[in-house]
């Protein structure tokens, strides 16, 4: 006999061998692809995706604002049905009607579900995300029903019950926390940003294809929880000084922001519209078209006077003027041959810095810029962070436009007009962190509403972080002190007795493609105290308020109303209890 070749041989050798361990592998192959795997016959399984538990969300007291709940997946085992056409006929009307009873369905739809479904379909999902009481009610008929055979015959029905997005406040910070679909995505405010660390790790296992089969789900550890700077108490009043606010002054929309000036936790956020968290299928109906879910982040718009306190802080901290520093206000002044008058076509004279801001004088302001050169003007504005993203953890923020020399839409007027808050689109949150800077000694602060993050039992909190500093303290004191004063000298309506408060209003008209719109108006107010050692920072914009045309009027009370919560809330002591406790 001729023997192989010793190649041939090994040859063989390692084709049986690699055949014998296809075998194996080829079986490994079919049980764990979920395309191949069983789906029919006794015992099969599938391949199931398990979600678990989205993290919770609370405010910085602990109170609760987005949760989970249980609800239930009812569904039927169709392998269940009898195959008799009689008998599978009683039961799937004994099912449609118990559906009708404990939840309200069209027997015709439950009965379409059973009967309709593809041929080798082993489970079909009834109603999905059924609340606990009707499932219960549901689960009760079921009992019952085994209990008297000659009752119906629910057998073939199946529970299954998971967690579902919950809001215990409804629309309460609606526009801070988003809302989260049945797809367990998360869309806008927190929820969007921090999707993936509240939404966790989901696991995918085989499972029985029959659920009633299906003994122990697999313990899956929940999303992180997070804890927002948010206190609720002062979240919920200022969304009820905002709605009476819209009501009183007849405004289309409207915006409160405040702020801790010194570590730039939000305290509480607030614009309209809002909507219940808890059915968000209303998203597209309650905010249409381009409605912003959150104004103060994304809706960019022209600010007004308010943004004269950039202005004069920068002309302040680079040396064109001083508190001092006087200016003949003849009611015109001209910019790249194009005149700027003041709000009320008048001449006011003589004024100091302080006295342009307290009658707030655009010809001044406009003076102040072109004193200071294009190029400084426009390094403090970016320096300020306008133009830019502040960064804050919200989804959906949008950048606003500060428009450059160089630019093809820039022109040299701008740069007057610029100056008191025209030609130039900003956000609410940007004008906030901005002013930051004014009242924490000329650092500017990073705006959050995440405060801490907890995973495994542990606490994780958010360090406060300086983003700039655009000017010297001693420039913040100097025009903290202006504003306090000019404040004072107008009796301003944003004066709450007892306290020292810093700020400036803003009236805008709004433009359009014909040119500014005069009968409408953006009113603003923007201000922060105790000036000695400030707490809080409030913004307040008023979107086409028909009831005046004057911020002073408009937004200035809505800022005191919202204070005089503030310190309150805040237990802030009026200024005399404050230097009596620090010895002075």
């Amino acid at each position: 006999m001729r023997l192989l070749p010793f190649w041939r041989f090994l040859t063989i050798a390692t084709i049986i061998t690699l055949a014998g361990l296809a075998i194996p592998v080829q079986i490994v192959r079919i049980q764990t692809n979920p395309e191949v795997a069983g789906v029919t016959g006794q015992g099969s399984t599938v391949w199931k995706t398990f979600y678990p538990a989205r993290g919770e969300i609370y405010d910085r007291k602990g109170n609760l604002l987005a949760g989970n709940k249980t609800v239930y997946e009812i569904g039927v085992d169709l392998t269940a049905i009898p195959t008799d056409k009689a008998k599978a006929f009683a039961m799937e009307n004994n099912i449609a009607l118990a559906a009708k009873m404990s939840l309200g369905m069209d027997p015709a739809t439950a009965l379409e579900k059973m009967t309709g479904a593809p041929a080798g379909t082993q489970y079909i999902i009834l109603q999905d995300y059924v609340a606990l009481d009707k499932a219960e009610q549901f689960m009760q008929l079921q009992k019952d029903a085994q209990l008297d055979p000659t009752g119906l015959n629910l057998d073939a029905v199946g529970f299954k019950a998971h967690p579902m997005r919950s809001y215990p406040e409804n629309d309460l910070a609606s526009t801070i926390l988003g809302y989260v679909t049945r797809d367990n995505h998360g869309y806008m405010g927190v929820e969007e940003k921090y999707d993936n660390i509240l939404a966790g790790v989901p696991v995918t296992i085989k499972v029985p294809a029959d659920p009633r089969q299906m003994v122990d789900y697999p313990s899956i550890p929940p999303g992180q929880t997070l804890i927002l700077t948010i206190d609720r108490e002062i979240q919920a009043s200022i969304e009820n000084i905002l709605d009476n606010a819209l009501t009183s002054t007849g405004s289309v929309s409207g915006t409160i922001i405040v702020m801790d000036p010194k570590t730039g936790e939000i305290l509480a956020m607030s614009s309209t519209p809002r909507m219940n968290l808890n059915d968000y299928t209303k998203v597209t109906e309650i905010f249409p078209g381009e409605t912003p879910f959150n104004r103060a982040i994304s809706q960019a718009y022209e600010p007004g006077s308010v943004a004269k306190i950039l202005t004069m802080s920068s002309a302040l901290d680079n040396g064109t003027v001083t508190p001092a520093t006087t200016f003949l206000d003849t009611g015109v002044f001209y910019v790249g041959g194009i005149p700027i008058y003041d709000w009320d076509r008048g001449a006011w004279g003589w004024q100091d810095m302080t006295g342009c801001l307290a009658h707030s004088l655009n010809v001044c302001l406009a003076w102040v810029s072109t004193q200071m050169g294009a190029d400084p003007f426009y390094a403090y504005m970016q320096r300020f962070g306008l133009g830019h993203l502040t960064g804050i953890d919200l989804a959906g923020e949008v950048p606003g436009r500060l428009k450059l020399p160089g630019d093809t839409d820039w022109y040299k007027v701008d740069l007057g007009t610029n100056a008191f808050g025209q030609g130039v689109a900003i956000t609410p949150i940007q004008l906030v962190m901005a002013a930051s800077a004014l009242a924490n000694n000329g650092q500017m602060v990073y705006p959050h509403v995440l405060y801490a993050q907890l995973r495994d039992g542990h606490q994780s909190n958010m360090s406060p972080q300086v983003v700039g500093t655009p000017i010297k303290a001693e420039t913040a004191h100097t025009i903290t002190t202006m504003l306090y004063n000019s404040l004072k000298s107008e009796s301003s309506p944003a004066l709450l007795d007892g306290y020292s408060i810093a700020g400036k209003t803003g009236t805008a008209q709004i433009p359009t493609s014909y040119g500014y719109d005069p009968d409408n108006i953006n009113a603003s107010f923007i201000g922060w105290g105790p000036v000695d050692d400030p707490r809080f920072l409030v913004y307040v914009w008023l979107e086409k308020p028909q009831s005046n045309k004057a911020a002073s009027v408009v937004a200035a009370p809505i800022f005191k109303q919202v204070i005089e919560k503030l310190v309150v809330l805040m237990g802030i002591p009026p200024d005399a209890v404050q230097l009596q406790s620090n010895g002075q």
